[in-house]
């Protein structure tokens, strides 16, 4: 007989992973094994391997763990000291007591034998609005070890207060129930971006960990071990930040006694906790240790075919450390995996700042990190409004509803299972009419990426499709309005059989926070369609504007860059290009037209940049990671951004494109003139422009790639900030007064700007520039040289 305190198996939802255990079913790198595994059956001395070994040696403590497979220690055997639990309920600081009538359940996040997960919404008191997650276990079907994990967890969680632990708001029971309710954290855990991503960057870890290290050192300033760190039980918010949760293994014990039960996830517990000899605080650096590994390399450090072959490796096994480590990773992880508690780092007199002290985070701003200043390396793409994870199926229901598991357990997948489509849905010219048998016979674009938070549901029976805004080549743009709340969107159709929208989703998601980018507020999919539904920009398009007043004197133009500069600084400053920006991509939301107003619209052509592993190019991620080549080619995408901004600038300047004349010039014809690099800035209207803005002008018009500014750049330029004040109103007044001769001009500027950007995205529009740059040009010319000198 023994004790063993494991996690009960949770069913996944399609919503963000909160509380929600899922099977670790983590992909292997590619590559072989870096460890190379050297059972070693003497005591292992730590000061017989010097610093510059390849092999990191974990110093042995205790006396080995027997090798009966079931030779365990009950827990219930051995006298310890601990603290008397009493539930007792919680409240919000300035609230009122809450109940379960107070809260509006939305949707199920996660399920267990002992109850559920729910997403929920305060509907009375001042918190009224306010989403969260409330963990509701059933009494009746708890065991007795489990009612102590449940109090355990609802104690730990009402004592302690910190910015990198999930905050307890309420708790409270019913004859039958225990209620905690927690903060609704967007993010999922950090398990969920780790299968996603293999393995991550130094400076992704380090950051996690010294928010990790801070948390676990506060866990243990009150007398708490965690001993349950593991990636699913790190959870991420809307910002990327961490959270630790799920304390129901955690222990007090009283006077600074040692505790004894085995218990926690095997892999990462600490040797003494699996030779049970008594464990405290130290352990929990062990696993942090382990958690560290894990992380950088995608695998774990003791993992065998069977429990105790695992228990054997954690206290016998000799370690290779992994060569791409840097020294100062592999110094970390030495000072961590000690088998002595004694010797571990983090254990000693001075605790966490020995830590803190450490190489591995000379470059951690220790203040700025706990007041959540420094900015997180990953941004989880989720929404930041509320209304994006309310559920009619739920909302309608009364709070003691126990709403039963969701179509499919695996549905933590961003679009899924959604049929039924409106017959007469896009009954226009170049989109088929998507009716039951087109949707039958469709060719379906598999969406399976894990995007939390997007909520099922008929497109059509939530809203209502009106009339056409605008149509791309694989999308078509329609008002919609919401059946129920009468608010009006912008509703984004995609064909599935010819364009994936994953990507466009996902940054849409991640950054759709910054004021100046469109906002997502739903997705719908069914066999043939995808449905984005976005904030409705009524101010209409910035071409439009453009060719109303034709030519905008210098503060506007001024204004007007500055506001698109900065939402696209934002986006190249984490990784992603737009790669589609023109003037009918830029919407204004207010109907006056202010210049601030205008927000990024249609990423549909955007992408997150990633190095040739796969992982995404972080700031971070792209100093210290990346190949030269990969850096060019980085390069190369985000000054293509700048180059049509540049566009975009001369165009509102002069009131016509800067290399099309008509609408029927040719892709070729077009990209002719931008690869000779002139551009006529001088002449006629531009005798009025400031120099200032014309030097900006040429250097993100310059031909050569790498000599455009950045978009940062850009921002520090002193015209984006002061330009000349209304230096060409006189002729702006005489074109105004010419209004007659400009409207028959419109059509034709329309024509041509769509030319312009139909050009640059056209396949050829690659071998822009001069002939000379090219590397067969140059290789011509290395050749023609070696032959001469023959």
């Amino acid at each position: 007989i023994f004790c063993v305190l494991s996690k009960s198996e949770w069913k996944l939802h399609d919503l963000p992973k909160f509380y929600v255990k899922t099977q670790r079913k983590m992909p292997l790198a590619n590559s072989a094994d870096p460890w190379k595994w050297k059972v070693q059956i003497n005591t292992i001395v730590a000061n017989e391997v010097s610093q510059e070994d390849v092999e990191m040696v974990v110093d042995d403590a205790f006396d080995p763990l027997p090798h009966e497979e079931n030779h365990y220690v009950r827990s219930e055997d051995v006298q310890m000291k601990e603290r008397e639990i009493e539930l007792k309920d919680i409240v919000k600081e300035g609230h009122e007591k809450a109940d379960p009538s107070q809260f509006e359940l939305l949707r199920v996040l996660g399920e267990g034998s002992f109850g559920k997960v729910f997403l929920v919404r305060k509907i009375v008191g001042k918190d009224s609005g306010t989403l969260y997650a409330m963990k509701v276990l059933k009494k009746a079907t708890l065991k007795v070890k489990d009612r102590v994990r449940s109090t355990n967890e609802r104690n730990i969680l009402a004592d302690v207060g910190h910015a990198f632990i999930v905050k307890l708001h309420y708790a409270f029971q019913t004859p039958g129930k225990l209620y905690l309710i927690l903060d609704f954290l967007r993010g999922g855990d950090l398990f969920t971006r780790l299968s996603k991503e293999v393995m991550f960057t130094e400076e992704d870890v380090k950051f996690y960990l010294a928010e990790l290290a801070l948390a676990l050192n506060h866990l243990h300033s009150i007398g708490i071990i965690y001993r349950d760190l593991k990636p699913e039980n790190i959870l991420l918010d809307q910002d990327g930040h961490i959270a630790l949760t799920d304390f129901g293994l955690s222990k007090q014990p009283l006077d600074g006694s040692k505790t004894y039960s085995f218990c926690g996830t095997v892999e990462y517990m600490a040797p003494e906790v699996v030779n049970r000899k008594g464990h405290h605080f130290a352990a929990d650096w062990w696993s942090f240790g382990v958690l560290m590994y894990e992380m950088l390399t995608g695998n774990l450090p003791f993992h065998g075919a069977t429990r105790q072959e695992t228990m054997n490796q954690i206290l016998k096994t000799k370690l290779g450390m992994p060569d791409n480590l840097s020294p100062e990773a592999q110094s970390l992880l030495r000072v961590l995996f000690k088998r002595n508690p004694q010797n571990r780092l983090g254990a000693g007199p001075s605790g966490i700042e020995d830590i803190k002290k450490h190489e591995f985070f000379a470059t951690i701003d220790w203040n700025a990190l706990v007041a959540k200043q420094v900015r997180p390396p990953f941004i989880p793409a989720v929404s930041r409004d509320d209304a994006f994870y309310f559920d009619t199926e739920y909302t309608s229901k009364s709070p003691r509803d126990s709403p039963g598991g969701p179509v499919s357990a695996s549905a933590h997948e961003i679009f899924r299972g959604f049929s039924f489509v409106a017959p007469g849905l896009l009954d226009d010219a170049g989109m088929p009419i998507a009716n039951g048998a087109a949707a039958a016979i469709a060719p379906k674009v598999p969406f399976t990426n894990e995007m939390p938070g997007v909520k099922p549901g008929a497109f059509c029976d939530e809203y209502n499709l009106m009339q056409e805004l605008g149509r791309g080549t694989f999308s078509i743009c329609r008002l919609c309005e919401h059946k129920t709340t009468r608010k009006q969107y912008a509703a984004k159709i995609i064909s599935k059989s010819g364009h994936d929208c994953r990507e466009e989703v996902e940054i849409l998601l991640r950054y759709g926070n910054h004021p100046n980018i469109v906002s997502l507020f739903g997705v719908h999919e069914d066999n043939s369609y995808v449905y984005l539904v976005m904030e409705l920009l009524k101010g209409g398009e910035l071409l439009d504007r453009i060719l109303t007043i034709q030519r905008m004197s210098e503060t506007e133009a001024s204004a007007v860059l500055r506001t698109v500069v900065s939402a696209v600084s934002y986006l190249h400053e984490h990784g992603v290009v737009h790669r589609d920006l023109k003037p009918s991509n830029l919407l204004y939301a207010s109907v006056q037209q202010t210049p601030e107003s205008l927000k990024l619209c249609d990423l549909g052509f955007a992408k997150q940049l990633r190095a040739d592993n796969g992982l995404l190019m972080t700031p971070c991620y792209t100093a210290n990671f990346v190949a030269p080549e990969v850096l060019k080619r980085q390069g190369y995408d985000l000054a293509c951004d700048i180059w049509s901004l540049g566009v975009l600038l001369y165009i509102m300047l002069e009131g016509k494109t800067p290399f099309a004349s008509t609408p029927n010039d040719s892709p070729e014809m077009i990209l002719s003139r931008i690869g000779s690099g002139q551009i006529d800035i001088d002449t006629g209207r531009w005798k009025t422009v400031s120099s200032e803005v014309k030097e900006l002008l040429r250097h993100m018009l310059h031909i050569v790639p790498q000599k455009r500014p950045t978009a940062a750049q850009i921002l520090r330029h002193p015209w984006i900030w002061q330009p000349p004040s209304d230096g060409n109103r006189a002729d702006l007044q005489y074109i105004q007064h010419q209004q007659g001769g400009v409207r028959e001009q419109t059509a034709a500027l329309r024509g041509a700007v769509d030319a312009t950007f139909r050009a640059i995205a056209s396949p050829q529009a690659a071998n822009v520039g001069p002939v000379a740059m090219s590397e067969l040009a140059k290789r011509r010319a290395r050749d023609k040289s070696a032959n001469s000198q023959v």
